[in-house]
């Protein structure tokens, strides 16, 4: 392990930045078939909707592998770490702005997380200027995934349309999408209050 940690790195495309990279790139994807887009080539909706579903969950899923790469292959890039959370926040933004454009959600959950993100970033910049790291804490991580699971499920609902399940479904995740809004405000309000020597200093 301490080899790897040594490991001279000679190019920015390793491995796990080249899983964020593709994760980038197939989010445009990923909206494509959420939306109408594909309907002129002859897909039918509910078959959109299967690939919408499916490539989100794997885009998703990809979050850990590119991480879990970096570290276990000594590799950690200042170009994976401007990436990867770039890739993950665009990775929720779209699924939110395809899922207001369907209006399946509200727009204020919606500004609400956007805001928060904006905001998080923005510190995480000015901590970065004085050379202090703001890395993601319990809270974080928490929101996230709840985030993920709530637009996950939210994305599976024209799925399993004629199933019987929409309405239980709907309700798991209008909660799960709930608890992560809370997680949201929560997180962010830790994250200030964590970093106040740094926000409130003159």
């Amino acid at each position: 392990m301490a080899q790897a940690q040594q490991k001279e790195i000679r190019s920015i495309w390793t491995p796990a930045n080249i899983v964020t990279c593709v994760r980038i790139i197939f989010i445009p994807v990923f909206m494509l078939f959420a939306t109408d887009a594909f309907l002129g080539l002859g897909m039918s909706s509910y078959a959109q909707a299967v690939v919408a579903f499916v490539l989100y969950v794997i885009l998703s899923l990809t979050d850990k592998v590119d991480g879990t790469l970096a570290r276990s292959r000594g590799e950690v890039t200042d170009f994976g770490k401007f990436l990867d959370p770039i890739a993950d926040k665009l990775l929720v933004f779209s699924a939110l702005l395809v899922l207001l454009a369907q209006g399946v959600v509200n727009v204020w959950p919606v500004f609400i997380i956007l805001f928060r993100e904006f905001l998080v970033s923005a510190l995480r910049m000015v901590a970065s200027a004085n050379g202090q790291v703001i890395a993601a804490d319990k809270l974080g991580k928490w929101k996230t995934a709840t985030t993920m699971m709530a637009l996950c499920g939210f994305l599976l609902l024209p799925v399993v349309a004629d199933s019987g399940m929409p309405f239980g479904l709907w309700m798991v995740c209008q909660v799960l999408f709930g608890i992560a809004v809370v997680l949201t405000i929560v997180s962010g309000v830790q994250y200030f209050y964590n970093a106040r020597h740094i926000v409130f200093r003159v």
